[in-house]
């Protein structure tokens, strides 16, 4: 049970798996307005950022969970790097399957919604394990604009133009599925460049260092087509916010 190695190649420098500057996930912290002990289940943790600093920040208290070895790992250096480890813990485990045993102050998925097969899914999952009032977080990509084309969707990563909705839609579909949105915090092109762009250097010092790895061709051909495929395509059209809900 893990990701396939090369998505720790693509991101190994990477401390937040999504758009986010640590300055978004500072202010989102901030938005929120956590008070002292709010615990946290994050489900796709990935290395931790978003609880381990939001522990040293307003000292709430939680766990994560992610399927990666690797990012697991990270995220429990980081809790003891930040001084938090007695607050925060993260469990290498299916975030797809995982309730809490007792229900939290604040669930999250910040950018992870195919592990309950879609927003509608994953807000039924974490609804599973949040107290009645408490935060619900997700992470989910919009469309910036209409997509003309299915070439245009799939050059974004998706599989279809209704994988994602525009932004007026998506937070419409919140409100449908019974929650008010609260708060949102969304990426610009900024942070989505310093998301993707970075990992383009990351591929290229892995492909340096590993020229006779078995999955260099695969890097190779990655890092020969991903900046023109981000630049022409998914930086233009595709859109990510964090949205806080709270169940009506």
């Amino acid at each position: 049970m893990d990701l396939p190695r090369i998505f720790t190649i693509r991101e190994s420098n990477h401390r937040i798996h999504n758009p986010f500057t640590p300055g978004k996930l500072a202010a989102l912290g901030q938005a929120l307005r956590l008070a002292p002990d709010t615990r946290v289940l994050d489900l796709a943790s990935g290395s931790g950022e978003m609880l381990c600093t939001w522990a040293r920040d307003h000292q709430v208290t939680g766990t994560g969970v992610d399927i990666s070895t690797v990012f697991t790992e990270q995220a429990r250096a980081r809790a003891a790097e930040l001084g938090v480890a007695n607050r925060v813990t993260f469990v290498h485990d299916d975030a797809s399957g995982y309730v809490a045993d007792e229900p939290v102050d604040l669930v999250a998925c910040v950018g992870a919604t195919w592990i309950g097969g879609g927003v509608s899914g994953t807000v039924e999952l974490l609804s599973g394990s949040l107290r009645p009032g408490g935060l619900m977080l997700v992470g989910e990509p919009y469309w910036r604009r209409e997509v003309p084309d299915q070439q245009t969707a799939e050059a974004c990563l998706a599989q279809r133009v209704d994988d994602f909705r525009l932004l007026p839609e998506l937070v419409e579909q919140f409100g449908d599925l019974g929650y008010d949105v609260v708060e949102m915090l969304l990426a610009d092109q900024d942070s989505w460049d310093r998301y993707q762009a970075a990992q383009w250097l990351n591929l290229r010092r892995w492909l340096d260092a590993n020229p006779d790895d078995e999955l260099a061709d695969t890097v190779r051909a990655e890092l020969t087509t991903e900046p023109v495929r981000y630049t022409r395509y998914q930086r233009e059209y595709l859109g990510w916010g964090v949205f806080a809900l709270i169940a009506r």
